[in-house]
């Protein structure tokens, strides 16, 4: 699934590089507690809460492989369901756009007993709406960026 963004692919990796802001984009992550320094390093992790309160999950989503700014994969836990594999690329269009891509799909724990179809049947429309989170906030900050340096 994939999604144009009417920002650089730069401005897309500011928000993914930024694991404060993992619970403004992510559906699902309730907070973020903590964030490794070297975050989005290979091997960083950041500390999230899931789910609504009070029966949210505390865990951590950690990065396997970083490009920046064009692709991170990350295994995000949420135990008792397991952890998914998230595959995020971002690929310029323009100089001042870009296309963004999401893959996901459960990679250990219950949630691979289910289905594919029946995995992907919750996972696809919560990632639809990540990527347009994602998109609103790219978009916010490249625009007020280019305001800032309108007005200097």
């Amino acid at each position: 699934m994939s999604r144009a963004v009417a920002a650089p692919a730069e401005a897309v990796w500011d928000v993914v590089s930024d694991g404060w802001q993992y619970a403004t984009w992510v559906v699902g992550a309730a907070r973020v507690r903590a964030v490794d320094d070297s975050w989005p390093a290979p091997g960083a992790r950041l500390h999230h809460s899931v789910g609504p309160w009070p029966a949210m999950l505390s865990d951590t989503t950690s990065v396997e492989e970083s490009e920046p700014p064009h692709r991170i994969v990350l295994t995000a836990r949420g135990w008792p369901v397991g952890e998914a594999r998230v595959e995020l690329e971002v690929e310029p269009d323009g100089a001042h756009a870009c296309r963004v891509s999401i893959a996901e799909d459960a990679s250990t724990g219950p949630g691979r007993l289910l289905p594919m179809p029946v995995r992907q049947a919750v996972i696809l429309p919560r990632n639809r709406e990540t990527l347009y989170r994602l998109a609103l906030v790219a978009e916010g900050r490249h625009r007020e960026a280019a305001q800032g340096t309108d007005a200097g």
